[in-house]
Parts: C-alpha cells; structure tokens; sequence
C-alpha cells in the first residue's frame, strides 16, 4: 500500500486556503445605518458598474469518472495541481491558432533540464515559442484542423513528392514490383517479407505501395534469440512516398517485428509522406477522410506490464504479448535500450482501422520500442484511432503533430517509461468521438502491476474540440509529470481515474484509503506532478 502523506497534505493546505479565503473580507460587527436626530440627506443614486465577466472556477476544471466504485473527487484532483508550482487552471484565451497569446504567452516556464537531459530548457510553456518558432514547418501539411504556415502544404491535397508526368518510362528499384500507375505515379509494391536489408531511394515518379500487411523481418524474441527468427532494414530515403492499395480486400499496414529496424529519415524540405492510395487523386481526400489505411507499427524488446499467459511479470525477456490489430506480432522484452530504427520528417496521413472493438490500428504504434529507438518530426493526420498509441518500452518523442485523430491524440499504456517534448495535439474542428482525449494515460485496471508507468511530458500543446469527458484522462497507475503544457478545451481539462484500493488504486492518486509505507515492488513514485501548465478550460 503506498503512502499518501504527500497528497493528503497537499489537500489539507488546499482545503485550508478555501477557508481563509471564505473569511477573507467580512466584517466583525454590523453598522446600524441609523441617523441619531434630524433628517437625512438623499443618498446620491449610484452609476451602474457592469456586472464583471467571472473567472473560470478552477474546481471546473476536472472531471469525475468512478471506476470500481471509485471516484476521485474534483477536491482531490485539484489537491494534486495544487501542489505542483506556477499552474493556471482558471485560464482564458491561451491561443491564437496553436501559438501562445496573453497570459499564457509570459508565463513561468519550468526548466525541464533539470529532470531529465533529453530535455531542452525553454523560457515559455507550449510547444511552440511565442517569439517566433519554426520547427512545425514544411514537413507537415495544413487542414482545417492546424494550419502549420505556407511552406506546409494540404493534407488533403495530391503529395508533390516525387510526381512526374511520364510514370509508365520509370523502373521500379529492385526489391519491389510494379504494380502499374495512378495518376502521376509508378506504383512499386514492397514485399510482403523484407528480408536482409532493403534501402529505397527517392525517385521521381514512384510511390512504394504497402500491399496487404508488409513485415519487416521474423521476430527475433524478447530477447533476441527466437529460433527461427532473422532481422531485416527497411529504409526510406529523403523524399520518399509510401501508399497502401485502395483495391485490395486485405487491411495495409507496415509491422517492424522485433530485433528489425525501420529507417525512414526525411528532412524539413524533404519529408517522407505515408498515406493511402486514394490520397493521390486531389478529388478523394478532405477533412472527414480518415481509416484509408491501417499505418506503421514498431516493435521492440523494451519492458512492458501486461505479459500474455505465457509471459511473467517484471519485465523478464519472455514477458511479451500481442499488438492490437495484427493478432500474431509480438512485442517486449528486457531490453531497455533496444532500437526499432529511426522515423525524423515523417507525415503519416488517413490511417487507423478498427478490426473490431478496442483492436484498432493508429497512425503509428509503438509496442515495446526501446530507448534506442529515435522518433522526432512526426505528424500523424486524421487517423480513424489515435494519433500515437504506446504500449510500454522506453521510447522517447519530440516534435510531434497530431492532428485530427478521430479519438486519442496520444496514447499510452502498459508501463511506458518515456519522455515528450513539443508536442502540437489538435483534434477536428468539427469534433471527433465522445471517448476521445488529447491524452489518455491507460492502466487496463491493474494499477500495481510493473513496471509502472512514469511518462513525462514537455511544452505540449493540447486543443480539446471533442466532447469526451476531459481533455485529459490520467489513470491511476501512472506516475506522470506534465511540465510546461496549455490545455485549451470545450470540456474540462483534467479526468484522473483510480481504481480500487485492491489494485493500487487509492494509493497512486486518492489521498484516503489506507496505510503504510510504499512497496518498492510496485514502483510507486507518488500522485502525477504539474509544473507550469497553463488550463483554459470549457471553452475558456
């Protein structure tokens, strides 16, 4: 059972600061108002003061959500904030499009250097400085949703990339096959297997086409010596273009299965673009389409939380289990440091397939991807599921963009260990479904079982459109620091969810519900940390 002593202290000076508060401003002793003889002079009649626009209540910030017959309350979550330092949660018009405006433009940033060193210090919170910022720049493409600057071109639009007027002349590569044209495009179809190493060029007039599911190499086991299995490379260079087959039955997706890389490395005038078929007739695509095609999906040896009956707990080498969606790639293992290869200056547009409920492919999934996995300068637009889902391992992110993902912008679950930082997260304009969040931190109900996870988070910025319950939701198994973020959301901003006190739950954010010091066993860091966060919350 952890300690609350943290927490509970936390909402004691909260509930302190309340009544002081309640005090503050009343008057021991009433006047009587009466004139002692003569008549009184006529009260001049007042000039009206309009009536001033309330603050937002920072209470209204937050969500409740019962789980198990549990419910953190809004008193207890707020508690939590409270005990961070320099957070605003009664935030009014933080943004003009996705850049910083007001008081959210100069306010206190934390320097987050300090916590860990793949954290770049920075003077403002957000993901981008008010000052003049470029890195979202070029390599993405605009939509209703985000519009990144005129060096971006449409999303929706035909990719520019690699076009050519004369198709039918251009040789595919070897290692691929043609598979005839489309508009301005030779079509080169990847291999159902790739084996050894395969590096594809950036030519004019071909766009790689994933047929069905593409695997990259044989699983080589969580620890790297699974009979049978055989390691492969795939690279992409600068400027390449990949589609899926929009005349296939079969669901297209890319799976790196473990001990396998995947390089695909862009640059900002040159980024890799991986989108569906119908993406290369202007007239098929707008801000609606999404689920064209079922994306990318890592694999890695890194530890995760939920081994599969065959596996154990503890993040031992056989500790594995399914990815979602492909129903034999496996992912985990007990190597931390483990590398899936490198994705920089990478667009991935219309994907996302729900084979069927809660077994969906994203836009790019990362199941037990290691540390030495490097993933920077990332969009993912309109996936019909989340932008990015991690299942555990120790991957960390910078630069993302995730934008108009039809339920969660990030996502992550069973013991990720990793770090983000500038992270631009806007959902449809028009909305996307009831359940979906800028983040959802996931524990699947087992609040204790490890490794825990412990997310830490940087210069984000979450625009909440959809009506789901907030536009954050924190479970409890997770020990998170949100460090110089903005939330701007139609919905409360905040949703933390803590089971029973049988799995954890009471002791990893609820400050009542038992005793004792905290089991190092379940790696219990205490409630989630808030540093400079910036909460424009119900439209605020």
């Amino acid at each position: 059972m952890a300690s609350f002593t943290r927490i509970s202290l936390a909402l004691l000076t909260g509930t302190a600061a309340l009544a002081l508060a309640a005090c503050d401003g009343a008057d021991g002793v009433a006047s009587p108002g009466g004139v002692i003889g003569g008549t009184p002079a006529p009260s001049p009649t007042p000039t009206p003061t309009p009536t001033p626009t309330p603050a937002p209540s920072a209470i209204a910030a937050f969500a409740e959500t019962a789980q198990s017959g549990i419910t953190v309350t809004r008193d207890e979550q707020l508690a939590v904030v409270n005990a961070g330092t320099n957070n605003n949660l009664s935030g009014v018009n933080p943004l003009n499009g996705f850049l910083p405006i007001g008081a959210a433009a100069t306010a206190t940033a934390f320097n987050a250097s300090t916590i860990n060193p793949f954290f770049v210090a920075t003077s403002y919170i957000g993901a981008v400085n008010p000052a003049g910022d470029t890195w979202y720049q070029g390599w993405t493409c605009n939509s209703s949703t985000a519009n990144f600057g005129s060096t971006s071109g449409s999303c929706s639009a035909v990719p520019t990339i690699a076009a050519t007027a004369t198709p039918a002349a251009t040789a595919c590569p070897a290692g691929t096959t043609a598979a005839g044209t489309n508009t301005n495009y030779r079509l080169c179809v990847l291999p159902a297997l790739v084996s050894g190493n395969l590096s594809l060029p950036a030519i004019a007039g071909i766009a790689y086409q994933i047929n069905g599911r593409v695997d990259v190499g044989v699983d080589t086991g969580g620890d790297g010596t699974a009979a049978g299995g055989a390691a492969a490379t795939l690279t992409f260079a600068a400027g390449s273009l990949i589609v899926s087959n929009s005349s296939d039955a079969a669901n297209d997706y890319l799976v790196v299965n473990r001990g396998s890389r995947l390089n695909a490395i862009g640059t900002a005038t040159a980024p890799i673009i991986f989108t569906s078929q119908q993406n290369l007739n202007s007239a098929s695509n707008g801000d609606a389409t999404q689920g064209q095609w079922g994306g990318i999906i890592l694999t890695g040896k890194a530890q995760i939380s939920n081994c599969n009956a065959t596996g154990i707990a503890g993040g031992a080498a056989n500790c594995q289990n399914v990815v979602e969606g492909t129903g034999n790639a496996l992912y985990g293992g007990a190597t931390a440091a483990d590398n899936s290869g490198t994705l920089q200056y990478v667009q991935i547009r219309y994907s996302g397939i729900a084979i069927s409920e809660g077994n969906e492919l994203q836009g790019l999934t990362l199941g037990g991807t290691g540390s030495g996995t490097t993933l920077d300068h990332i969009q993912v637009h309109n996936s019909s599921d989340d932008g990015i889902e991690i299942f555990g391992g120790r991957s960390n992110l910078k630069y993302l963009a995730l934008t108009g993902s039809d339920d969660d912008g990030l996502d992550t679950d069973v013991g990720w260990q990793g770090m983000v930082q500038f992270a631009i997260v806007a959902q449809k304009v028009g909305g996307a479904t009831t359940d979906s969040f800028s983040s959802e931190i996931d524990s699947n109900g087992n609040e204790d079982f490890i490794p825990r996870q412990k997310g830490k988070l940087a210069n984000f910025t979450f625009i909440q459109t959809a009506n789901a319950p907030a536009a954050i939701r924190l479970r409890g198994g997770a020990d998170y620091t949100f460090m110089n973020g903005i939330v701007k959301s139609v919905v409360p901003c905040l949703n933390m969810v803590a089971g029973t006190e049988a799995n954890g739950g009471k002791s990893t954010i609820r400050p009542a519900g038992g005793t004792g010091a905290v089991p190092t066993t379940i790696e219990e860091d205490g409630p989630p940390v808030f540093r400079s966060v910036y909460f424009a919350c119900n439209n605020a």
